[in-house]
């Protein structure tokens, strides 16, 4: 056993040796008191460490490390202001179902329940408590083994999420005989057992969409996090059924697919009988379910692991609670005696609207506008890219992430990573970060220029761990966009005017990456081929005409406007 003398081991080296025994690999984090030990401890010992400039994009790092593998991942802070600032990704994970664990050292236990005024003083289990799936605190060092495989139980079975573990300090360092310890570490088995659907649910559904004239199945993310997507093609295929896949959800079945509905979302919103929903919540991302974006009386099978969200925002006719690949699996197996059968007039409805809409993208995406807008900026990206179905996409900002998820073609699943069910900026840099470790693939991360700005300083990291990413921040100098002005007639800029001037190429050169700075479509294909070519880490700064974009992207509704107008 790791860290053994006369017969003694430690806190620090029961955690190491618990998260090794249960297949962790990679902790991500910042160092400080009281676990900079800890972490110089994790690398002696044969994990890797991925030290970030900030604790949040660290924390999301290591939630969409535990989106692509289905094992927690592992962030690791200091007590207090660092707990805090992991906090927003801890909730995020928990919000978008990622499996992540957020380690935490912190204060004496004693001085803290009293108030006494210790160094980062705060009682981080409670804190932690409405953020996370569950949180738990470790007092004794002989509950470490426990404690961590609780919270890889609690993180990854029925609907994964985040789980806060708080490692007091007295803890980490205080010293227990070595072979009780060892026999105190528990090896989880089966952490996430399969949750099979019940056969009169899945007959209830089946029956449901035999009668469906107009039937839609929505695949999300939990669908791509679920490893279905041989059992979801099948099931696709089989019944003919159109399919429109929610951000995430993309490449689970190839947006080329000729059942794809993307380039049709609204008429198969609006249209729609019968929708199957795989994996995917009715949230705000779709509306709610409610007129005018959906038609008034649909019915809904919804497919969940958990039973709580049926219902959430209108009646489910046919719920299906049970994990997405055992349910779609039993979907399958009742198939030839359900009767679903393909609807013809009802998919040529879509092609011929998916077709109108196709040209009208496509000559939005062949303009050559001086200076560039975001379609020509993203037209020259997707030519790019459109012979790389192995990179992994990163994205996030009001606009680029709104038009970016419709022109970008997946072909894989879980290889587009953005803001998910929460909608936090931020998440770009740790979420390229995360990729990147994680799969040793390459990553594009694309970023509107107020969105990189939240983690901007972690390109410090990529380079220093000289990791396959590549940043191309569209620049129209603003949040949404760059052309307000100040309504009071002052020097100061509008609340949401950046630096339309801003070298953003240059802060990775700072650091030792290639950066780019470009101004139209070709220079802009031309600096990502060599970018991508080149496997290092690189950013593009591509500036794009201030007054393109929308305010709050394509979520102006959420956005309340001034009912008085001050000129």
């Amino acid at each position: 056993m790791a860290g053994e003398t006369e017969n003694l081991t430690d806190g620090a080296h029961l955690v190491i040796d618990a998260l090794k025994l249960n297949g962790i690999e990679t902790l991500f984090g910042v160092v400080g008191i009281p676990i900079t030990d800890l972490a110089r401890l994790a690398q002696a010992e044969g994990l890797r460490y991925i030290g970030f400039r900030h604790e949040q994009p660290a924390g999301h790092a290591a939630g969409v490390s535990g989106f692509l593998t289905g094992k927690p991942g592992i962030c690791l802070t200091v007590s207090a202001p660092g707990f805090l600032n992991g906090m927003v990704a801890l909730a995020n994970a928990t919000t978008n179902g990622f499996p992540m664990i957020l380690i935490s050292g912190s204060s004496d236990r004693a001085i803290v329940d009293l108030q006494r005024g210790d160094y980062e003083e705060l009682d981080q289990m409670n804190a932690a408590k409405p953020y996370a799936k569950a949180a738990y605190r470790v007092n004794r060092p002989e509950d470490i083994g426990l404690g961590v495989a609780r919270a890889i139980r609690t993180a990854v079975s029925g609907r994964p999420g985040g789980v806060y573990l708080d490692l007091p300090a007295d803890v980490i360092s205080a010293t227990i005989d070595a072979e009780a310890g060892k026999r105190s570490l528990i090896q989880v088995v089966d952490p996430a057992p399969r949750q099979l659907p019940a056969a009169d649910a899945v007959a209830r559904a089946l029956a449901l969409l035999a009668h469906a004239k107009r039937p839609l199945i929505v695949i999300g993310k939990g669908a791509a996090y679920s490893r279905a997507e041989d059992a979801i093609r099948q099931f696709v295929e089989a019944t003919g059924i159109p399919f429109l896949p929610m951000s995430m959800g993309k490449g689970v079945l190839p947006d080329t697919h000729p059942q794809c509905a993307a380039a049709a979302r609204s008429l198969v919103l609006k249209e729609a009988d019968v929708v199957l929903l795989l994996g995917a919540r009715l949230n705000w991302l779709l509306g709610h379910g409610k007129s005018p974006e959906w038609a008034p009386d649909f019915q809904l099978i919804q497919v969940d692991i958990h039973a709580a969200e049926m219902d959430s925002n209108r009646a489910v006719a046919a719920p299906v609670v049970g994990d997405i690949l055992s349910s779609v699996e039993a979907m399958l197996a009742g198939l030839p005696a359900a009767g679903v059968t393909p609807q013809t007039a009802w998919n040529d409805a879509i092609a011929a609207h998916k077709a109108v809409n196709r040209e009208k993208m496509e000559k939005h995406l062949a303009a050559n506008p001086s200076p560039m807008d975001f379609f020509s900026a993203f037209g020259a990206i997707r030519k790019v890219v459109a012979d790389k179905p192995d990179l992994y996409i990163v994205s996030e900002g009001a606009n680029t992430l709104d038009i970016g998820r419709n022109l970008i073609d997946q072909h894989l699943p879980r290889h587009r990573l953005d803001v998910g069910t929460w909608g936090v900026m931020g998440v770009g840099l740790g979420n390229a970060i995360g990729a990147a470790v994680t799969t040793g693939k390459q990553v594009l991360a694309i970023e509107g220029d107020s969105a990189f700005g939240f983690s901007g300083m972690e390109v410090e990291t990529i380079c220093r761990y000289g990791l396959p990413v590549t940043l191309v921040v569209l620049n129209n100098g603003g949040i949404y966009k760059g052309d307000d002005h100040n309504r009071s007639g002052g020097s100061d800029p509008a609340p949401t005017v950046l630096d339309l001037k801003a070298r953003y190429d240059q802060v990775i050169e700072a650091f030792g990456g290639k950066g780019y700075h470009v101004e139209t479509p070709d220079a802009l294909a031309a600096a990502l081929a060599e970018a991508l070519a080149s496997g290092k880490p690189a950013l593009i700064n591509a500036v794009i005409d201030p007054h393109a974009g929308t305010e709050s992207g394509h979520l102006t509704n959420l956005n309340p406007q001034s009912a008085v107008s001050h000129g």
